[in-house]
């Protein structure tokens, strides 16, 4: 007979030993990238310990929520920036059809930039951040999905813009409007 884990925590660190190589393997498996693997890894686990005893089941909930990273992640790379975030369309411009290969450079250069902006900011704020904007949910949706309020949700959508658009002009060594007319 198996004892009972002392904590949520202990049945979440037994759960997480008994599942890791296996939900790495497949994330792996998806993505083509060991960095990218393991950071759907780490976002799905952190998903699955958010949701706690809501999931019924924990192992076939994991393996979705990577499968499902692992796509957005996948169209993330295959979507214009500035289709994803408004702010960020000063950066340059992206044509689809028909596209010069300099557009397609750009286009390319934008989106690996944005997909370093995200992946800089906290895992929560990533969390809510891609959730948003990348998965199409509602405020109350992911303040629901995320166990977090609606206001928290705001809050860290606001920063997620603020911080990849503030990534973006730095990389490209633009200087925001605001500044510049302040001057």
């Amino acid at each position: 007979m198996m004892s009972k884990p002392s904590s949520k925590h202990d049945a979440f660190s037994r759960f997480f030993s008994e599942t890791y190589q296996s939900l790495r393997r497949y994330a792996l498996r998806l993505t083509g990238s060991p960095c990218a693997a393991e950071d759907i890894v780490q976002e799905a686990y952190v998903r699955t310990y958010q949701q706690g005893e809501r999931v019924e089941r924990p192992q076939a909930f994991l393996f979705v929520t990577v499968r499902n990273l692992a796509y957005n992640q996948s169209r993330q790379a295959r979507v214009a920036p500035t289709d994803l975030v408004g702010d960020i369309d000063d950066v340059g411009v992206y044509h689809d059809g028909g596209r010069s290969p300099e557009d397609g450079l750009i286009a390319g250069e934008e989106a690996r930039l944005l997909q370093q902006a995200v992946a800089r900011l906290s895992p929560q704020c990533r969390a809510v951040f891609t959730m948003k904007l990348f998965q199409g949910y509602s405020y109350k949706q992911i303040a629901k999905e995320l166990g977090i309020s609606t206001k928290t949700v705001e809050k860290h959508i606001s920063k997620a813009l603020r911080e990849t658009h503030a990534y973006m002009h730095r990389q490209y060594g633009l200087v925001d409007k605001e500044s510049a007319s302040d001057e």
